[in-house]
């Protein structure tokens, strides 16, 4: 299988989450991504754990968003690494930074340096929230970023306070948005010749994950539907559109027509506030009541089966073990257990492999995240680099 990136050079002097998850992806289409580090300790995200589970001496997290990639130690604060670092550069079809406004550019490798040794360069940069205004300087975190961007209201139920979402969606959404923009930067270059600056976000790419509903509220006047009672999952969206919980199990219940629920649940009740189109929104808390009482009396599996029969769309809440059990998901062979060849551990590691597929092909994972510097002296001696 030939990949379509097969051939590019990626150096990326990024941390943490959103920078290098735009690598990763690029790696997964074929580039070649060398990851710069300090030599003293590294990415961070190395010690950033997730749990007190370890691969090696270093977390989980860093050899999820680092799988595959090579890794090379530079002091960018010293003259020797600072041309060691314009070496690379020098060679890369793409550079990839996500440090604060301002800090490449005072190491003198912001893009306007780094054009000057590449003129058709491909720099892509990331912040937390832009290069201009207040909040430019300040860190660019997952958390801090759902904070300041609104998302964490569109969640819970009423009466409850922000709710953030237990995934790093900021960093990843920002990472993929990044990997986009490369994309298409690297396509006007195969035509053209020309480099380009891609820029964007942990603030643009929350803002653009809730596009729809911005533009709802901008465009009815600045109002903003209260949160349900119970079994919000939706600010925006009718009854039932939310989580219940049953006699055994959780059920989650999407749009449907009311008179359709009524029937399948033998709840008339729900029918006779169907008055108006706009009912299922006006008497979602009145809705969603007669709703969670009828499932309390009944298990999510056999509502499941019973419901999806009569055309409801409903899901059964599953855990991990759940999904990762079920006949679809390992149909899709979205995991991959490698043995690291610097460890002597019998138990292989198990990692995520990329979430696509060319011509039926899934990317391979060829190996975990390096150790620090593991592939310093191959690259120097390929690169000239002292």
């Amino acid at each position: 299988m030939f990949w379509p990136l097969e051939g590019l050079l990626v150096v990326d002097f990024s941390q943490f989450l959103a920078g290098p998850y735009a690598a990763l992806r690029l790696q997964d289409m074929g580039a070649r991504v060398i990851k710069v580090e300090n030599p003293t300790g590294g990415d961070l995200c190395r010690y950033h754990y997730l749990s007190d589970t370890r691969i090696g001496t270093d977390s989980t997290l860093f050899h999820a968003i680092n799988r595959g990639k090579e890794s090379v130690s530079i002091d960018l604060k010293t003259p020797a690494g600072l041309a060691s670092a314009k070496q690379l550069i020098a060679k890369a079809d793409v550079v990839i930074q996500n440090f604060r406004p301002n800090v490449m550019e005072r190491l003198g490798l912001g893009y306007q340096a780094v054009r000057q040794i590449k003129p058709d360069v491909i720099y892509a940069s990331i912040t937390g929230y832009g290069s201009d205004g207040d909040w430019a300087d300040l860190p660019g975190q997952d958390l801090l970023a759902q904070a300041r961007s609104g998302i964490m209201w569109l969640s819970g139920n009423a009466g409850a306070g922000p709710v953030p979402v237990g995934l790093p969606i900021a960093d990843i959404s920002t990472g993929a948005n990044l990997a986009m923009g490369v994309l298409g930067a690297l396509f006007r270059h195969a035509r053209t010749g020309q480099g380009a600056l891609v820029e964007t976000s942990l603030l643009e790419s929350l803002t653009d994950m809730q596009f729809e509903l911005l533009t709802t509220y901008l465009n009815n006047a600045g109002n903003l539907p209260p949160r349900l009672q119970h079994g919000s999952a939706h600010r925006y969206l009718g009854a039932p559109y939310g989580v219940f919980e049953t006699k055994q199990g959780y059920l989650a219940l999407a749009m449907t027509r009311l008179d359709h629920l009524a029937d399948a649940l033998n709840v008339p009740q729900i029918a006779a506030l169907a008055t108006t189109d706009d009912a299922s929104f006006a008497n979602r808390d009145a809705i969603h009541t007669l709703v969670a009482q009828r499932l309390k009396t009944q298990n999510a599996t056999d509502l499941e089966t019973t419901l999806t029969q009569a055309g409801l769309w409903c899901a059964k809440v599953l855990t991990w073990d759940d999904m990762l059990a079920n006949g679809s998901f390992q149909a899709l062979n979205m995991l991959q257990s490698i043995h690291p060849a610097h460890m002597t551990a019998s138990t292989p590691t198990q990692l995520v492999r990329a979430p696509f597929r060319m011509d039926g092909h899934r990317p391979a994972i060829n190996a975990i995240g390096p150790t620090l510097d593991e592939n310093g002296a191959h690259i120097r001696r390929e690169f000239d680099v002292k």
